[in-house]
């Protein structure tokens, strides 16, 4: 018989599926549609995107997050391209070398204190165009909320996109964690996205209690007119897109989305707070959507992750991460704070 494992923290990726979003694909699963999204279920969940993020928008669905960024790009690039990003980013970090294998562009990371990039250090790599030695700067790629737990503000986010475009760059953003970020700054999907200059949009709700129920979201849709044909090639197509499609129904309807996302921030603030009365332990980012990243004493970390798993961020410096999901229970923080405590003082 498998055993139940018990919620740590690890991941959001770790989560199941929320109930309502499992009701969703079992009504879903009545009688037959036609495949590879041309169906009702398909057509609902676009005019639902569309109602959150715009009405001149392109929708695509596909499996994953790796697939959302790479497909992303690769629809608005060509091999002599590079894209600009923080060091710290999934496309640079976490995909296996797959942008570069797939969108054949060569990668330029930005060292990052926080995980988010300025136009200051953008700058640096602005140099080469139309030198045929040099590959040619042509994507900005931004991750909301980042991969060290910190938000971009609007402001931010409105300045890279206005000098990307001021030079004839397009601007990406890695959404897996977008309702996070939503919820963070207390704004709403379009004008975080859309209306801040976003050209092409990741949107993941895979971590916010979906199943892969990821999204390629083109706010110039003169720039998707060949997507559907790298969607194919990248084995990207869903044939029985009805499963994929009611998710998004389901969780942007009737704002469980936001229950979910503002329900995993929260619990992060709670642990951060917890945490953060306990001097051995150095919460090294700001704790802004639903991560914490904190130094702790590197004697205790595996015994820690026997009962509560979760994982190293940095070794070197003994640095772990923290992630909290639409289902983590302050029942949960309390265990892992007596734990966390427990072992301290032996």
């Amino acid at each position: 018989m498998l055993k139940a494992i018990k919620r740590g923290f690890a991941s959001d990726n770790n989560a199941g599926i929320h109930p309502e979003v499992l009701k969703a694909i079992s009504k879903a699963n009545t009688g037959h549609v036609i495949g590879y999204g041309d169906d009702v279920y398909t057509e609902e969940a676009i005019c639902t995107i569309k109602e959150h993020f715009g009405q001149d928008i392109d929708v695509y669905f596909v499996f994953n997050g790796t697939g959302a960024n790479v497909l992303g790009m690769k629809a608005v690039t060509e091999s002599y391209n590079s894209i600009i990003c923080a060091e710290t980013a999934h496309i640079n970090v976490d995909e296996c070398g797959a942008p570069e294998k797939f969108t054949g562009c060569k990668l330029l990371p930005i060292p990052t204190e926080n995980g988010k990039i300025s136009v200051e250090q953008i700058k640096y790599h602005m140099h080469g165009f139309d030198f045929e030695h040099h590959s040619q700067p042509k994507v900005i790629s931004i991750t909301q909320s980042t991969e060290l737990g910190t938000v971009y503000t609007l402001t931010e986010i409105m300045e890279i996109t206005q000098f990307a475009h001021e030079n004839n760059i397009l601007v990406h953003m890695d959404g897996a964690r977008l309702c996070n970020a939503v919820v963070s700054l207390h704004t709403n999907f379009k004008e975080i996205s859309n209306d801040a200059g976003v050209d092409v949009l990741s949107f993941g709700l895979t971590k916010n209690g979906g199943m892969n129920a990821e999204a390629v979201i083109f706010f110039n849709k003169k720039l998707s007119d060949d997507f559907k044909y790298y969607r194919k090639q990248g084995m990207q197509l869903a044939s029985k897109m009805r499963y994929m499609a009611v998710q998004f129904t389901a969780l942007l309807r009737n704002e469980l989305w936001l229950k979910n996302s503002r329900h995993a921030n929260r619990m992060a603030q709670i642990l951060a707070e917890r945490v953060a009365d306990i001097p051995q332990i150095t919460i090294t980012q700001k704790v802004e959507a639903n991560g914490i990243f904190a130094i702790i004493p590197k004697e205790i970390i595996s015994r820690l992750q026997e009962r509560f798993f979760f994982y190293i961020w940095n070794e070197e410096r003994s640095e772990v991460r923290w992630m909290t999901s639409f289902d983590t229970t302050e029942e949960d923080i309390d265990e892992f704070i007596k734990q966390l405590k427990s072992l301290l003082k032996k």
